[in-house]
C-alpha cells in the first residue's frame, strides 16, 4: 500500500495574493476575474491573513460601505489556517472539514508556497479514487 501523499503534491502553488492596503473593489474584481474566493492577504511582503469572498460580501453588506474606499485590512481574517509542504493530505483535509475552513494557506520557511483549497481536496480524492482504488 502507497503512503499518504503530502498536501504539496495537491495544492495550488504560488497562489495570487493581495495587499492588505488595497480596496475591497480590486479584491472582487481579482476574484472574479481569477475564478477564486480566497485571497492571501499581504502585508509589506509578510503573509497576515486570508480574505474570502463571503468576507467581501459581508462588509460589502454592511450601510454605507464604498467598496472603492473600504480596503482588505478591514474585511480580511488574521488567523488563516497555516501548514507546511510536507503535511500529510489526511490531516490537512481532517483539520479542514473539522472547523470548517474553506482553504489552507501552505508555508515554507515563513514565505508563502501554496494554497490548499475545498476544490483542491475533491480533486485529490479524484486522483486518488482513480489511480489507488480503481479496479
Amino acid at each position: 500500500m502507497k503512503g499518504i501523499p503530502t498536501i504539496q503534491k495537491y495544492m495550488t502553488v504560488l497562489p495570487h495574493t493581495i495587499g492588505a492596503d488595497q480596496s475591497l473593489a480590486k479584491a472582487e474584481k481579482m476574484m472574479a476575474e481569477l475564478h477564486v474566493r480566497h485571497l492571501p492577504v499581504l502585508d509589506g511582503g509578510k503573509l497576515v491573513g486570508i480574505l474570502t469572498d463571503r468576507d467581501v460580501r459581508l462588509v460589502e453588506s454592511f450601510k454605507d460601505v464604498d467598496p472603492e474606499k473600504v480596503t482588505v485590512d478591514e474585511a480580511y481574517s488574521p488567523e488563516p489556517y497555516i501548514t507546511e509542504p510536507s503535511a500529510p493530505l489526511n490531516k490537512v483535509c481532517a483539520e479542514m472539514a473539522s472547523h470548517k475552513f474553506g482553504c489552507a494557506l501552505v508555508v515554507d520557511n515563513h514565505k508563502l508556497v501554496g494554497i490548499f483549497t475545498w476544490v483542491d481536496a475533491l480533486k485529490a480524492l479524484d486522483h486518488l479514487m482513480e489511480t489507488r482504488l480503481k479496479h
